[in-house]
């Protein structure tokens, strides 16, 4: 029997990117699934098709004959559970067998972090659709835990003495390469991809303090108070939600899970905060 014909979504961006970096490596080809072909990586046995998520005819040409599909979630945007709607019925109407999804941690209707329930309706429709499935449901990055420390060097937001087990994007796209080569043996499975050590961003502060030698503090704002402090941007609202719903998921516990699914489908331990942030100086 031949291999499995792979196509990776995303493949211009930080996850997507890693992700097919790390199979063609391997020898593996791959179909790779763009927006902008101009920013499509080089990389050797790949071919490079546009379609747009929101594109049906475009996808579901680019995904014939494909058998698994990494599909790594659209850009967020008030569309995305639409585009995720219309891309997972394009895969399907493709003939793909396997959908491996990038979801979030505790995806769910009821979740706090709004954008975690888009996640939650989209792994409705794959089940829906009848296409094998694995689920990543990755915790907030580590990039993100470094991203909002201000220039000013102050973290805000209502996150309280909440702790979220950051993980690293290289940590994730290890996983997702492992399940991608053997998919079979992941079929049916949801993984909670973690790092391995639940921070509250007091500790956020204190460890990008020590590694970068600068002064980092966390202030614990209330939800006014970071909504109000969010109007510099000119948000619009779905935005500002899932701006502020990330600390106060965070506040309620939601993320406080510290997950060995990494290290169980890998074989190695996911990367620390402060390692990552040795990594990346």
């Amino acid at each position: 029997m031949s291999d499995p014909t792979i196509a990776v979504t995303g493949a211009t961006g930080q996850l997507g990117g890693r992700v097919a970096r790390l199979l063609a490596g391997a020898g593996i080809p791959l179909r790779l699934l763009v927006r902008d072909p101009s920013r499509a990586p080089g990389l050797p046995g790949t071919t490079v098709h546009v379609a747009p998520y929101a594109d049906a005819g475009a996808v579901t040409r680019a995904l014939t004959g494909v058998d698994v599909l990494f599909m790594v979630s659209a850009s967020e945007s008030e569309h995305r559970r639409a585009e995720h709607e219309a891309f997972v019925a394009a895969a399907a109407r493709a003939g793909v067998r396997h959908v491996v999804y990038t979801s979030f941690l505790g995806a769910s209707p009821e979740a706090t972090f709004t954008l975690a329930r888009t996640h939650a309706a989209t792994e409705g429709d794959i089940l829906a659709s009848g296409m094998a499935y694995t689920f990543l449901q990755d915790s907030f990055y580590m990039d993100m835990a470094r991203a909002v420390v201000g220039e000013d060097g102050v973290i805000r937001g209502p996150a309280g003495h909440g702790r979220c087990a950051f993980v690293a994007h290289e940590d994730v796209a290890r996983t997702a390469a492992h399940v991608l080569q053997d998919p079979a043996r992941h079929a049916g499975r949801t993984y909670r991809l973690t790092g391995p050590e639940a921070l509250a961003f007091d500790e956020v502060a204190r460890i990008t303090s020590e590694v970068e030698g600068t002064e980092v503090r966390f202030h614990d704002e209330t939800v006014e108070e970071a909504y109000a402090s969010r109007r510099a941007w000119n948000p619009p609202s779905w935005q500002a939600d899932a701006w502020v719903s990330t600390y106060t998921a965070i506040a309620r516990g939601e993320l406080d899970v510290v997950s060995g699914d990494v290290e169980a489908v890998t074989g190695t331990a996911p990367m620390t905060f402060r390692e990552f942030l040795q990594h990346r100086g």
